[in-house]
């Protein structure tokens, strides 16, 4: 007997669209943000990583919402393409962190609880979207609430460069 398509995309449209509207926005804003201070965010090995997990991470999740809204797809294309984007914005986020831990630099908010939710949130979403792939509802659901939290988390992130820049800079004129 074949498998039943458990993806509707007609439920999901809207969140796609609501959730990637918000994070193309949000990737524009954070540009446009570090545009500002490319100099300070070049130097500091902190401030270079979180800009690039940052705009990384609104890219993926607006990937994601992109691909989800396609045509034509059941849910194992959808899981996949999930999978995919998620696995490689986690791989650029704890890389990053990772690199910004050992290179030194600015330390707002460089602790290991953030490391650690980060890449929690970034696991459930790829298990989220394996098992969208496999044929369970409740991945799609499971990816999809972990994408909010990532959206969250991403507007946390750009927050914690704008203070570093800001404190970066303030001891620079010191």
């Amino acid at each position: 007997m074949p498998m039943t398509d458990i993806y509707r995309p007609d439920e999901w449209h809207d969140y796609f669209i609501t959730v990637g509207g918000a994070a193309a926005a949000l990737t524009g804003l954070v540009f446009v943000a570090m545009s500002l201070n490319p100099n300070l965010i070049a130097r500091d090995p902190t401030h270079r990583r979180r800009a690039v997990g940052t705009i990384a991470g609104f890219t993926a999740i607006f990937m994601i919402c992109g691909l989800g809204v396609m045509g034509g797809q059941d849910h194992q294309a959808v899981g996949l393409e999930w999978l995919i984007v998620s696995a490689a914005a986690g791989i650029v986020y704890v890389y990053g962190y990772v690199q910004a831990i050992r290179l030194g630099g600015s330390s707002v908010g460089l602790q290991t609880p953030r490391l650690i939710g980060g890449t929690a949130l970034h696991l459930v979403e790829i298990v989220g979207a394996a098992l969208l792939f496999g044929g369970y509802l409740a991945g799609l659901y499971l990816a999809a609430i972990s994408m909010i939290g990532l959206l969250a988390f991403m507007i946390s992130g750009a927050w914690l460069l704008i203070m570093g820049i800001r404190t970066t800079a303030e001891s620079r004129n010191d």
